[in-house]
């Protein structure tokens, strides 16, 4: 069974020796067929289910950054005497067990392909553990990300913490560009969220919000137009922003 990546391209070309509109023609009427059984009663998809022209004889995945698409397959188990007409809900169920993927949906493509597009659980830190550095998500949960293997340039964070995982998530989600700048996560020590950056420090509260985080993008603008270099950002004071210099 071949696997196609997100990038697949169909080749538009008509069979060697066949004129365009006679490949045309015959698509048409086995779409025509298709859409009639289908309209029938139950026994009209029973009926496709038992023909091989149906048979599942590859597998799309899209949507699969971290996981590999190798991964997915084998977790769909899908047995070569299989039809795309068959029920797929299993499939999503075996899919779903992947601690990489948060949802599944797949498709069919006529008339034999099997596409399923996976929404992943996103990586957003490296959490310290005996082991070493372990990928997490934003629930705590460990993914099975090489980073060896795959690039993934996140904070670094001494404890699954996750009132910072959860606020990393969420600055990931909506600033992704404050995101990649973040280099390490921490509390300080009355509790207050300590973000290290590339360029300088950030303290807020434990209940910064990703959207007050986005407000030092526009201190930045400033800081920049009057030519100063900051070492700290202090979020923790009402409606203000507090830079202290080097």
């Amino acid at each position: 069974m071949a696997i196609r990546s997100d990038s697949e391209r169909g080749d538009n070309r008509g069979a060697l020796g066949e004129p365009r509109w006679r490949k045309r023609v015959r698509r048409i009427g086995q779409l025509l067929l298709v859409a009639g059984l289908l309209a029938s009663p139950w026994w009209g998809r029973m009926l496709l289910q038992q023909l091989d022209f149906f048979r599942v004889r590859r597998v799309v995945i899209e949507g699969a950054r971290y996981a590999s698409p190798d991964e997915i397959v084998s977790q769909l188990r899908v047995d070569t005497m299989a039809s795309i007409w068959d029920d797929v809900s299993p499939l999503v169920t075996r899919v779903k067990e992947h601690p990489q993927v948060r949802d599944v949906r797949i498709a069919r493509r006529l008339p034999g392909t099997l596409v399923v597009r996976v929404t992943e659980n996103l990586p957003v830190a490296l959490v310290k553990s005996a082991q070493g550095l372990v990928v997490t998500d934003a629930a705590g949960g460990s993914l099975p990300v090489d980073p060896t293997r795959i690039d993934v340039d996140l904070p670094v964070l001494a404890t699954r913490d996750t009132l910072l995982l959860r606020l990393l998530a969420e600055v990931r989600a909506e600033t992704p560009s404050l995101f990649a700048r973040v280099s390490e996560a921490r509390r300080g020590a009355h509790g207050d969220v300590v973000l290290v950056l590339n360029e300088y420090r950030v303290l807020a509260l434990a209940d910064v919000t990703a959207a007050r985080l986005a407000e030092l993008l526009t201190v930045e603008r400033d800081l920049a137009r009057r030519a100063l270099l900051v070492a700290e950002l202090d979020l923790r004071f009402r409606d203000q922003v507090v830079a202290r210099l080097p």
